[in-house]
């Protein structure tokens, strides 16, 4: 048997799919900036999330909110090994 569909990755998304992701929320105590960067962090391809980033500064979130042992979210994501473009995205938008 064959699929009928192929699966398609990295196709371009709008700006209300990128926007989508402002929504999300923790379930813990964990900071709404974090929770919020991270699921954009891992869903969004680099070019969305450059996007995401613009709408994330307008809402008025804090892009160097830092989480429970004193870290923003751009110290965690330089830790990846493969997250280059992301941490200059991150640099671009005024994370330090």
């Amino acid at each position: 048997m064959r699929k009928d569909k192929q699966k398609v990755i990295g196709e371009p998304m709008s700006d209300e799919q990128v926007a989508a992701f402002l929504a999300a929320r923790p379930y813990a105590d964990e900071s709404v900036e974090q929770h919020i960067l991270t699921r954009a962090y891992r869903g969004l391809r680099i070019e969305d999330f450059e996007r995401f980033l613009t709408m994330f500064k307008a809402e008025g979130y804090d892009i160097n909110a830092t989480d429970a042992e004193g870290r923003t979210f751009l110290d965690t994501v330089r830790q990846h090994a493969r997250a280059e473009e992301y941490v200059a995205a991150l640099e671009a938008a005024g994370a330090r």
